[in-house]
């Protein structure tokens, strides 16, 4: 990878990038307040299964097609998926996160001035940008190699669940590092299938995990939105 590139993508990536990604635990709060996470062995289970049963089905294909359809110009493609994500968040949590997280990165590519007008024009017709959305037209802004953009989406998702266990298992800050060094072998495998997986077979069911989101909008005592 050039160096530009390699250097927007840290950028991208940061957990400093200013679209309230820290906010949100993606329902893993309710799995903490249930008991179904409490220690580094339950928190690393419920990644691994997130991140292959979801993620990898579902988020991480569905960006991998945002970006190339980016990359080709293709507004139908960038409709199509973006409102097929969108009407996969069966919670209004989750639907509220990412529609929030994709407007302040929409907003942020448009205030620095990275994109190609005809690239943000595609993002802009949009009349509701999903985060997967926003982060293909970034990726295509700043020019970054869609196989490491992929890796990059993966590793931040981790990274932020990884944070919340920290923070409200309690994990220590090298047990949350350990637990970032093991999970490398899985994100590459993620990756992997997202870029093969055929678009009949991706999917998101995973009822357990709405059904979370949901208990998750009247829990009582939450330090996350999600």
């Amino acid at each position: 990878m050039q160096t530009a590139a390699l250097l927007h993508l840290l950028q991208l990536a940061s957990p400093a990038l200013p679209i309230g990604a820290y906010s949100y635990s993606q329902g893993l709060e309710a799995a903490l307040e249930n008991g179904r996470v409490h220690n580094a062995d339950t928190a690393r289970a419920w990644i691994v299964r997130h991140l292959h049963d979801v993620v990898a089905q579902w988020e991480a294909p569905l960006c991998w097609r945002l970006m190339q359809a980016f990359a080709a110009r293709d507004a139908a493609s960038v409709a199509l998926w973006s409102e097929r994500f969108i009407a996969s968040c069966d919670s209004a949590e989750f639907r509220a996160e990412t529609i929030q997280m994709g407007f302040s990165l929409s907003r942020l590519i448009a205030e620095l001035d990275i994109a190609d007008p005809a690239v943000l024009a595609l993002l802009q017709r949009e009349p509701e940008v999903a985060l997967p959305t926003a982060y293909a037209c970034a990726v295509d802004a700043l020019r970054i190699p869609h196989d490491a953009a992929l890796l990059a989406m993966l590793f931040t998702w981790a990274e932020n669940q990884v944070l919340v266990c920290v923070k409200s298992v309690p994990l220590g800050q090298v047990a949350g590092q350990r637990m970032l060094l093991s999970l490398r072998p899985e994100l590459e495998a993620a990756a992997r299938h997202a870029q093969t997986v055929a678009d009949d077979d991706m999917c998101n069911w995973a009822p357990g995990l709405s059904l979370l989101s949901m208990q998750h909008e009247v829990q009582y005592s939450r330090l996350y939105r999600s």
